[in-house]
């Protein structure tokens, strides 16, 4: 993915943008920088960092990555101090699909981690 637009839409390129939280180069700094992050990993199939910036209470036991999902765009229409409301499209074999979401964060030993969300 060096020098390719980071599939968060910040414009960036992915590796200086959220491949360096994925790599653990960097941390982020914000709720909205880590829900964008952790949308890119489940674009370029970083089930691991999904899994670890999940707060340890409502984490499930391990993150799989469904592999007939192509993740293809997001779009944040507001945050918060320690909310995120987003919408991700994506497509599947039975057409595209969109995931709307109001998620939740906590920092945790000063690390922002993703609590849970509503879906709507």
């Amino acid at each position: 993915m060096f020098g390719q637009t980071c599939p968060c839409g910040s414009g960036a390129t992915y590796d200086a943008c959220c491949g360096r939280l994925h790599r653990g180069a960097a941390q982020a700094g914000t709720a909205v920088e880590l829900m964008r992050a952790r949308y890119s990993a489940y674009a370029v199939g970083d089930p691991g960092f999904v899994f670890a910036t999940w707060h340890p209470r409502t984490r499930p036991e391990d993150v799989t990555l469904d592999p007939e999902l192509t993740w293809t765009g997001l779009e944040v229409h507001g945050y918060g101090e320690d909310w995120v409301e987003f919408s991700a499209a994506y497509l599947s074999r039975s057409g595209a699909g969109e995931l709307h979401e109001r998620s939740r964060f906590e920092q945790r030993a000063g690390r922002w981690v993703y609590v849970d969300g509503d879906l709507g």
